[in-house]
């Protein structure tokens, strides 16, 4: 996914949540506890609008009742956190489950050594990318661990998907929710605007690279 096409579905978002409002609603209502739960199941492997979760609290803090800073390490924690129990149910009951049911294990019997050796060559990125991509984010943490990949080296770049997501997400969604109520002309606001974009611009710099890399191998 490149930086427009992420662009594009951030706003997409965003225009979702401020017209159906109920996210906002209890995200407003139940604070960074909802948000961390959100998030947490959504990379666990639950399909729950963890990245929903993250843009209504971030709208919500471009209008000064919640704090940015705050939603953005509940999120990076709740997306590292939740993402290392995928992790760890993949690894423990992932083939268990897959070999449980007939039509499953055939297909597992096929998936799993082409998985396995796909993450022994490109593990970390399919990692790190998988925080920016609808489908994978629920699904990746699991895979990863399904196929045994090293633990450190998914921490790590688990760790590094989780706050370039949280700061990217966070602070884009913060600046086009200020730009949106005409307040950018206080320097605060600037300031976090160029923050935010310059994490977002800073973490798809480095997405493009390892793109490419994975493109030559």
């Amino acid at each position: 996914m490149d930086f427009r096409r992420w662009h594009l579905h951030c706003t997409h978002n965003i225009c979702v949540v401020q017209r159906g409002g109920v996210m906002e609603h209890l995200v407003e209502a139940y604070g960074p506890m909802l948000l961390f739960l959100l998030i947490f199941l959504e990379s666990a492997g639950a399909p729950v609008p963890g990245e929903t979760a993250l843009i209504a609290a971030s709208l919500l803090a471009s209008r000064g009742q919640l704090r940015i800073g705050s939603i953005i390490v509940v999120a990076a924690t709740a997306a590292i956190v939740g993402d290392s129990a995928g992790y760890w149910i993949g690894r423990w009951g992932g083939r268990r489950l897959l070999r449980r049911w007939p039509l499953l294990a055939s297909y597992a019997d096929r998936f799993l050594p082409r998985a396995e050796r796909f993450f022994a060559r490109h593990g970390g990125k399919t990692v790190f990318l998988a925080r920016f991509i609808t489908g994978l984010r629920v699904a990746g943490a699991w895979i990863a661990g399904a196929t045994r990949m090293n633990w450190w080296r998914f921490l790590c770049w688990n760790a590094a998907g989780g706050l370039t997501w949280a700061a990217g997400t966070g602070f884009l969604v913060y600046y086009l929710g200020r730009a949106a109520s005409d307040i950018l002309g206080h320097h605060y606001g600037v300031i976090l605007g160029a923050v935010g974009i310059a994490a977002t611009l800073g973490g798809f710099h480095l997405l493009f690279r390892m793109r490419v890399r994975v493109v030559a191998d």
